[in-house]
């Protein structure tokens, strides 16, 4: 890669926004509801379903309910976004505002 080209590459992977918020996981069949927060709400699903899959994630009831069931009986959903912050500890404060409210409204169990 010539050096033209890969300063442009980093230009752009430098623009890429990053959406920081809250996400549910839902079970259609039961009706159960695990709530979660990430800073990259475009990546945390590939990763929950890969350790899914593999049996290592940690929430040992969300990992119950898939072994339990199949894994086209779970939808992910993001239920809320946060704003770009420009300090990363305000945009951690909200994530974990906004958590607690989710939680405090689905009276769920956090994952």
């Amino acid at each position: 890669m010539k050096n033209v080209d890969r300063k442009a590459a980093l230009a752009a992977y430098k623009e890429i926004k990053v959406e920081a918020g809250v996400f549910a996981v839902k079970s259609l069949p039961t009706g159960q509801v695990w709530l979660g927060s990430a800073p990259n709400l475009d990546k945390v699903q590939n990763r929950i379903w890969f350790s899914l899959r593999n049996s290592g994630y940690p929430g040992r009831s969300l990992q119950k309910a898939w072994d339990e069931g199949d894994a086209s009986d779970f939808i992910f959903e993001v239920v809320d976004r946060i704003d770009e912050e420009a300090n990363a500890y305000f945009r951690a404060a909200e994530i974990k505002k906004r958590l607690a409210e989710w939680r405090q409204r689905l009276n769920d169990e956090l994952i």
